[in-house]
């Protein structure tokens, strides 16, 4: 193993594999009409390209924790032929796959962890149309839909373990401080052995790099509904907030159907499915000295702020002074509301390119 692999390991504990629908440049689309992706009883409703497509994949091989007759495929056949399903329905997304270790992109997909672990399945998934605002989406809810179909039949998820955050006027809210926190909480829940799942459906847009780790000088980011007044969700925040928090052992899969998606998690290697690369590679975007410099310094203010809130009796939660919410608190970690925003991830758009759908004048503006 070499020193920059190691480091991967020392800075993000856990095994993360993002994938994403497009490039950090590119933007996703929304599709009107989700039966051209042949995906079982849609409905004809809409949905986003990418969310649609790895379904379609996934279904149509019968890959699944419980399906024995299903068709082995290696990360690298998911994502092609997610890309030639893209490209037949007329998109010109790159499917990108990023991780906190290096992989062997040709052997197989997994997504849980494979008995014998043992381990529980959580899921947290995100579906936001924004309605009534500008830039409304039609298809982020049957995103969630779907994909919750999936993990309860195909792969073992209890829907007790599974929280859905969505604009609906039903489900939680998909706030900045609900999204957040309902990240964070997986990292306190979720333990060696066990599986994550973290889906996102919805606007990404990006934002003027603030701490220089940016080679295009830009962060990527998340939109919540509350945007305007609360801010977007940096990958500064995503990747200290949920990356690096997570406990080693963990096996987490990330969805992320939104535009500038490629880099939104700050993970080091990537894979890119334009048909050219053939394996993962470190990502040469991926500042390993500035990230180390950044965890031993947070590592040192951890153990001060620790040792001052045992002198004083404090509750040692870190980032969270004033409790959890839904414990009678509010989260407070990163103090990045508003204009002061500052943690393996399946992405569906390269960092260069917009995933569709609306919102690009985000790109500078809070």
């Amino acid at each position: 193993m070499s020193e920059y692999d190691t480091d991967a390991e020392r800075l993000i504990p856990a095994e993360f594999h993002m994938i994403s629908g497009s490039r950090d440049s590119q933007t996703s689309a929304d599709v009107s009409n989700v039966a051209a992706f042949q995906l079982p009883d849609p409905k004809g409703r809409s949905g986003g390209a990418c969310t649609s497509a790895l379904l379609q994949v996934l279904y149509n091989n019968n890959i699944g924790l419980y399906s024995s007759d299903g068709t082995a495929m290696s990360w690298v056949d998911i994502l092609l032929e997610m890309r030639g399903i893209l490209g037949s329905q007329g998109y010109d997304q790159i499917p990108q796959l990023t991780s906190s270790r290096l992989l062997n992109v040709r052997k197989d997909f997994e997504l849980v962890q494979e008995e014998p672990s043992g381990g529980e399945k959580y899921a947290v998934l995100v579906g936001i149309n924004y309605i009534g605002q500008n830039g409304e989406l039609s298809g982020c809810h049957n995103d969630v839909g779907n994909i919750k179909k999936y993990l309860q039949e195909k792969q073992g998820f209890q829907d007790h373990n599974i929280t859905v955050l969505m604009d609906d006027g039903y489900n939680i809210e998909p706030t900045r401080e609900n999204i957040m926190y309902h990240l964070e909480k997986l990292t306190r829940t979720a333990v060696a052995g066990d599986s994550v799942f973290f889906h996102y459906s919805g606007h990404g847009g990006r934002l003027p790099d603030e701490n220089g780790d940016e080679a295009d000088g830009y962060d990527e980011t998340l939109i919540p509904v509350d945007f305007q007044s609360a801010g977007q969700i940096r990958d500064d925040t995503l990747y200290r907030e949920f990356v690096t928090k997570m406990q080693a052992g963990v096996l987490v899969t990330c969805l992320m159907d939104c535009c500038h998606s490629g880099t939104v998690l700050d993970l080091p290697y990537k894979f890119m499915a334009d048909g050219e690369t053939e394996e993962m590679e470190r990502d040469t975007d991926f500042d390993m000295g500035s990230m180390l410099s950044t965890f031993l310094l947070f590592s040192v203010v951890g153990d001060v702020v620790g040792m001052g809130a045992a002198a004083f009796g404090g509750g040692g939660d870190g980032g969270y002074p004033g409790g959890y919410p839904g414990d009678g608190g509010g989260y407070s970690g990163g103090g990045e509301g508003g204009e002061e925003d500052d943690c393996c991830g399946l992405c569906g758009c390269i960092n260069e390119l917009l995933s569709g759908g609306g919102f690009d004048d985000f790109d500078g503006d809070e």
